[in-house]
């Protein structure tokens, strides 16, 4: 008597920590187990098939599905090849399905209509992922840029439902990372820990400060060490203004300790504007108040203030739906 697994077709059994895993042996006896795509045909010449059932013609069917008559006949002869049994009778009066090819179709409507559900499923999935967008961002862009943009995606998805989340840079990394937002966007020196990225504005921050002040009247620009050694009304730390102003002021002293430490760009601008001190502001967030000269801006020589705006997601995972159709926009529009 042969040993198990000599004869063609038999299967053969292993146990394994994790329960059992069954073989299929092709012919050589190999072991390597036949991909059931390699066996069953695929969806376009089951519903051939299926339209040759109903029009008893192959050239019909070849319209319906939209080929070419002899693209059609190719398909059915590599589909009797790959199931060994052959499924249509050709005569000059028509093409007429063979015992075998309506069994086989009866097969294929089974397969198509499950095909079907499947396919009404994934447009459920996807109908509620479009349905709502959930965005993170840090101060200046939600105030500034995000409603132009925002304002946009309306336009070309009327049926999304966004829910804006503001906050510093750092927690717009926090919630990408926790699942609680599906696209971020922040202002700081680099990309989040986390995070893949790219730009999609550009922005510069202005020293300003109250008609009032001295700095006002000065003629001539601030040096770096007076700036860094003047206490100034800032944003909190973890903001992206915060973040490039440490970097560009810490090889002339650091900051000096705030006069106030706010935690919005409006409240910055705010202060400023009352006469509480210096600050440093997007100059997106500015223009109003300098031309109406209830700011001024003071040249500063020898930092560089320009930083990079940029969407962010978490890593390996690029925004799909209305996120990428955002991102889209980002792109498209002024300040990007």
């Amino acid at each position: 008597m042969s040993s198990s697994g000599e004869h063609h077709g038999e299967r053969h059994e292993e146990q394994h920590a994790g329960g059992r895993r069954t073989e299929a042996y092709g012919s050589d006896g190999s072991g390597v187990r036949a991909q059931l795509h390699h066996r069953v045909p695929d969806l376009g010449a089951l519903e051939l098939l299926l339209a040759v059932a109903r029009h008893g013609s192959l050239g019909a069917a070849a319209r319906e599905v939209g080929i070419t008559q002899p693209a059609a006949s190719s398909r059915i002869r590599s589909m009797e090849r790959q199931l060994g049994v052959a499924l249509v009778d050709r005569s000059p009066r028509g093409s007429r399905l063979t015992d075998a090819g309506a069994l086989v179709t009866d097969w294929a409507r089974r397969i198509v209509e499950a095909a079907e559900a499947f396919d009404a499923g994934a447009q459920a999935l996807r109908g509620r992922r479009d349905s709502r967008l959930r965005v993170a961002a840090s101060m200046t862009i939600a105030e500034y840029l995000l409603p132009g943009w925002l304002i946009a995606l309306r336009a070309e998805r009327p049926d999304t439902a966004v829910s804006l989340q503001a906050g510093n840079s750092a927690v717009v990394a926090e919630r990408l990372l926790a699942n609680e937002a599906d696209v971020g966007f922040v202002e700081g020196l680099a990309v989040p820990d986390g995070l893949d990225g790219v730009v999609v504005a550009h922005d510069r921050l202005v020293i300003v400060a109250a008609p009032s002040h001295p700095w006002a009247r000065r003629r001539g620009p601030l040096d770096p060490a007076e700036l860094a050694a003047t206490p100034l009304v800032l944003r909190e730390r973890g903001s992206g203004t915060r973040q490039v102003l440490d970097a560009a002021l810490s090889g002339h002293g650091g900051l000096a300790r705030p006069l106030l430490e706010l935690a919005s760009t409006t409240a910055v601008k705010a202060a400023a504007v009352s006469g509480a001190g210096p600050a440093v502001l997007s100059e997106l967030a500015i223009a109003e108040e300098l031309a109406s000269r209830r700011l001024v801006a003071i040249p500063v020589e020898g930092v560089e203030l320009r930083r990079d705006l940029r969407a962010v997601w978490p890593t390996g995972h690029r925004p799909t739906g209305p996120a990428r159709d955002l991102l889209s926009l980002t792109r498209a529009r002024p300040g990007g």
